[in-house]
């Protein structure tokens, strides 16, 4: 359908609306504000960006070009869109803190490993556990926080033992 026949059958709409209306004892709607010509430059103007874009390429291989959309029907979960993009993207470091919390204790013995000093061990497991306290007490919604705090001095031990194998 081309730009006139499609201007045909809106101007038609237009009219059996305003009968629709009239037969009903409703007022018409006002005329537009913006005159039609100004209308008719701005849907010029946007057919020739796309052009413009369509020849640049700007359109091809795109991620889904030539594959179905991927299917929402049974999707009730609203943040379905930022999973998507965290996935599609590869970011990390972000959730909620429970989470966050989860996944940092499983890694934190290797990470621990790589530090050099008694005192940064005892810094960086004080500084966690502050962090698993301070998350406890936060009402932000989310999983619960479940990630036990660990003990300083335990840790340390642990931390000499590894370090001597």
């Amino acid at each position: 359908m081309d730009r006139k026949e499609r201007a045909e059958l809106l101007r038609k709409a237009a009219q059996q609306r305003a009968a629709r209306d009239l037969s009903r004892g409703e007022e018409p709607p006002e005329e537009p504000v913006v005159p039609q010509q100004s209308i008719r430059s701005e849907a010029v103007r946007a057919d020739v960006v796309l052009e413009q874009a369509i020849a640049r390429g700007d359109f091809d291989n795109l991620a889904l070009a030539g594959k179905s959309l991927p299917s929402l029907e049974g999707n009730l979960d609203p943040d379905w869109w930022l999973k998507g993009l965290i996935q599609r993207e590869q970011l990390s470091g972000l959730g909620p803190p429970a989470l966050m919390l989860r996944k940092e204790d499983a890694e934190l013995d290797s990470r621990l490993d790589r530090l050099g000093s008694e005192r940064q061990v005892r810094e960086t497991i004080e500084d966690f556990n502050t962090r698993v306290i301070e998350a406890r007490r936060q009402l932000l919604g989310g999983p619960p926080v479940v990630t036990k705090t660990r003990e300083v001095e335990l840790e340390i031990t642990r931390w000499r033992q590894r370090r001597r194998a």
